[in-house]
């Protein structure tokens, strides 16, 4: 939101810009490291924003998420698969675009759907400052402009996680894999967040200022918190911003107000702000506490989940950057030529300080350390110290300030040659308080603060040169650390996964194997994407696990899941699903399947965002699941049926859509880790009638952290959810569907049977309650069923009235059995487990009937074992 009265008067400002505006962006050179000095402040240049294009179109792969509403660059990398939004640029995008980064190639990291804010609301959008404070605020961002002084600031902002994805090749940290361009620079207007907190008058025990964001997460509303000292330190120059760039934050940036944080990670600087609340201790918000921490580099994932005092300890916490630099040019894969090419060329790239401290040197080597050449540096942003006058409807803030917030801008000539003779050029920076990057890699749990030497390789092929990055964003291919992984080498050898100590070959030094082997040994086939299409169906579908093909073919009628899964799977990347669901045993076996690996081109299509698929005739779809494609649905209510037994309910696309689940199968959720991003999958049946239209019901036992042990993940971070949040549903999946009058199918083999024998346990009621309810609703099925329904307590017992009531007006059909092993007295049932003597009293065996068995895997085994004792074949068994 522009203040038009303070930019009306701003002459020079507007001058300024319009005499830029037609000027390209370029990135600054580096023959000039002294700012000029001028005693007429309006003959000073100052770095203005490059030309901006604002995103008009909502990206197809938005439209089906909870931000349909935000237009995009489609630039941007996706480092998150479609939702929630986290982003960089293109490395050398981002640098082509010199000091300031235009808001639509500016990183973005968004922990959910970003809040909707009416145009109309935003001169009303309220927030407050409280908490120990003698005089509570509430304000209006009208009365933020109105009655406070703006100020305008260039502020480098950077991801605690860039350059994550090397540790993540070196070791797969809880995080997902940034890249080098997790860093953007903006001129941020605003006021100072020492001006509101002065005037709300800290309590004498304050000590610190948490911030909350309005942006609704799994765990709560996003916070954290910085020392008080430092909000109330005019160096540090923290402040509240409404305009970046010139213009009102767009709505990825925070829109329409956000804290900035200067010198800190980026995860300190929240969006959409409503709350400062001036604290005693650091904030307990979830995410102050389970995000932005460099645990020690002993501390195991599992280790960090097992034992919590990880987290609180504040010992950990990160909150200034550490000093980085990163190479832009050459870039990953240029080639040089040899051969009529200039004889010089210049190494450009960038890198930036925290707390506010100048990074005082930049050194390459190309000889892996042993000697070092110094680099040129311009610094932009001491530009803006000359500079005494009014940007954007804010006083430029800058020439009394020694802290430097915003990084600069490296260069040094290489004569040809002695990059011919070299195997790497290496990069690193130096603050000044002599902090300089380190050789080797820090390893943590997270993967945040990566900062060792910033490595490009130097391969020589014919008569050119070919430079390889560490690494590629996201799942995108490419990079020397995935090339060394893949041959062997240990990344943490010290020697960049290379022959120890050795100059003179690439051989690597092995590293001990970690995960269970999932590829066919010697083989080495290449497959293209063209051949993976030709197998996306059922004849014979092939899937894709970490690049790996694999054919599913000649396990479709083994698979525990039915055919449908693998040939949902056909033609697909299918890691994230296959990961998060299988056993260690499944993954030993897929050698047996693995017919070859993706070549390059392949991966890189695979690796795009996923799409949805759209209705030819633009109507809306008529059922909601999709077998090869995740679709997205809101949470709409959550009924709380008992202590640990939860129904949420989902709203579809439109009322009158349906599910779409045949009866008997199930379907996937996924939801993703709050802080690591990881997919969680799990299978469900939902307790819907398949032809209820617009909402979709899913009973699901949330089964809680002890003192013994964890619960589960998936349960928890269901009952977590808040109104609104999207899940994400796929399916059909299953080998078993019932087709009415005693007709099923199973593994695509149809079957008839005379009577249904369910037994089941705990939630493992749902796939039976839905066959249950289909027979029971049509009257003139003549198919029988006998539940033998086997809980701990009463209150235990699941869709007990339903079942009852289904039952009811039936008794020629239905038999519903409930056992308890630890019943009251008053309990009217049948006592103890379900077990081969129960099952044999009440469901005698005959040649026309077909067990479901859905429960626990004790429970599971043991009914097998008895079963088949009393002469039951397995294929008169099914387990859901």
């Amino acid at each position: 939101m522009e203040d038009p009265d303070v930019f009306r008067h701003d002459k020079h400002s507007r001058n300024i810009v319009e005499k830029h505006q037609q000027l390209p962006p370029t990135p600054p050179g580096s023959d000039d490291n002294a700012s000029t000095t001028s005693t007429q402040p309006e003959d000073v240049e100052i770095p203005l924003p490059p030309p901006t294009n604002v995103p008009s179109q909502v990206l197809d792969q938005d439209k089906k998420t909870p931000d349909a509403h935000v237009p995009r660059d489609p630039r941007l990398i996706r480092l998150t698969g479609v939702h929630p939004f986290n982003v960089e640029a293109p490395l050398s995008a981002l640098f082509n675009e010199g000091f300031l980064t235009t808001p639509e190639l500016f990183y973005v990291r968004n922990h959910g759907a970003v809040p909707v804010v009416k145009e109309a609301d935003i001169p009303d959008w309220e927030f407050s400052v409280e908490g120990l404070v003698e005089r509570p605020l509430s304000l209006t961002l009208r009365q933020l402009i109105a009655e406070y002084e703006q100020i305008t600031c260039p502020i480098t902002l950077v991801c605690a996680g860039n350059r994550r994805k090397e540790q993540n090749q070196v070791r797969k940290s809880k995080g997902f894999s940034w890249g080098a361009a997790g860093v953007s620079t903006a001129l941020f207007t605003g006021v100072a967040m020492a001006d509101l907190i002065r005037k709300a008058r800290p309590k004498s025990k304050a000590r610190y200022v948490c911030m909350e964001g309005a942006d609704k997460l799994p765990n709560g509303f996003y916070g954290t918190s910085v020392k008080l000292n430092w909000v109330m330190d005019p160096n540090r120059g923290m402040m509240l911003a409404h305009k970046m760039n010139g213009e009102m934050l767009r709505p990825d940036h925070g829109k329409p107000l956000r804290a900035v944080i200067p010198g800190q990670i980026g995860g300190r600087s929240v969006k959409w702000l409503k709350k400062l609340i001036v604290t005693s201790e650091p904030s307990n918000n979830w995410y102050h506490i389970y995000d932005n921490r460099v645990l020690p580099t002993m501390i195991s994932p599992e280790e960090s989940v097992n034992n919590p005092k990880w987290w609180t300890d504040d010992r950990y916490a990160i909150y200034d950057l550490s000093v980085n630099s990163a190479t832009a040019y050459p870039a990953h894969e240029e080639q040089l030529s040899l051969v009529g090419g200039p004889t010089s060329y210049v190494a450009k790239g960038y890198a930036y300080g925290g707390g506010g401290r100048r990074v005082t040197r930049v050194e390459l080597s190309l000889d892996k350390g042993k000697s070092w050449r110094l680099a040129k540096i311009d610094y932009p942003e001491d530009k803006y110290r000359d500079a005494e006058q009014h940007l954007y409807g804010g006083r430029l803030d800058m020439s009394w300030r020694e802290s430097c917030f915003c990084w600069c801008f490296w260069s040094l000539d290489i004569p040809v040659a002695d990059l011919a003779s070299s195997r790497d050029l290496l990069v690193r920076a130096m603050d000044e308080s002599m902090h300089m990057q380190p050789r080797d890699m820090y390893w943590s749990v997270l993967g945040m603060m990566n900062n060792p030497w910033f490595r490009v390789t130097i391969s020589r092929e014919g008569d050119f040169l070919r430079f390889e990055h560490p690494t590629q964003p996201a799942l995108m291919p490419g990079g020397w650390m995935e090339r060394v992984k893949k041959a062997g080498g240990n990344l943490a050898n010290g020697y960049w996964g290379e022959k120890l100590g050795g100059e003179d070959g690439e051989e690597t030094v092995p590293e001990a194997a970690k995960e269970v082997p999932m590829k066919k040994e010697g083989l080495s086939r290449s497959i293209t994407i063209d051949e993976l299409r030709k197998h996306d169906d059922e004849n014979d579908p092939w899937f894709v696990i970490n690049n790996e093909v694999y054919s599913g073919t000649s396990f479709m009628k083994e698979h525990p899941g039915g055919a449908q899964s693998i040939i949902s799977a056909a033609g697909l990347d299918t890691t994230d699903e296959f990961m998060a669901i299988h056993s260690e045993t499944a993954k030993s076996m897929m050698p047996g399947y693995h017919i070859g690996t993706l070549d390059a081109a392949a991966q890189k299509t695979l690796s795009e965002p996923e799409m949805h698929p759209v209705s030819d005739s633009g109507e809306p779809e008529p059922t909601f699941l999709r077998s090869r494609a995740w679709t997205t649905a809101p949470l709409h209510s959550k009924q709380i049926i008992s202590s640990d037994t939860r129904v949420f309910t989902f709203r579809l696309a439109h009322e009158e859509q349906t599910v779409g689940l045949p009866i008997g199968q199930h379907l996937m959720i996924r939801l993703r880790d709050p802080v690591s991003r990881e997919a969680i999958i799990r299978s469900y049946t939902p307790i819907s009638d398949p032809q209820k239209t617009g909402y979709l019901d899913v009973l699901v036992k949330v089964y809680f952290d002890t003192t013994a042990a964890k619960g589960g993940r998936m349960s928890q971070a269901l009952d977590a959810l808040p109104i609104g949040h999207g899940v994400d549903f796929k399916g059909p999946i299953g080998k078993f569907e019932y087709l009415g009058h005693g007709l099923c199918t199973i593994s695509g083999t149809e079957r008839r049977v005379r009577k249904f024998v369910m037994i089941c346990a705990g939630s493992g009621v749902t796939p039976i309650f839905q066959v249950f309810r289909a027979v029971m609703k049509d009257r003139s099925d003549p198919t029988t069923c006998t539940v033998l329904n086997g809980n701990r307590l009463a209150e235990d017992i699941l869709c007990k009235e339903d079942l009852d009531a289904l039952a009811k007006g039936n008794e020629d059909r239905a038999n519903v059995l409930y056992t308890l092993t630890k019943a009251a007295d008053e309990w009217q049932g049948l006592r103890g487990r379900i077990d081969g003597k129960l099952v044999e009293k009440h469901c005698p065996r005959d040649e026309e009937s077909l067990v479901l068995i859905c429960g626990p895997e004790a429970l599971e085994k043991a009914i097998h074992i008895a079963l088949r004792q009393q002469g039951w074949e397995d294929d008169q068994l099914l387990f859901f």
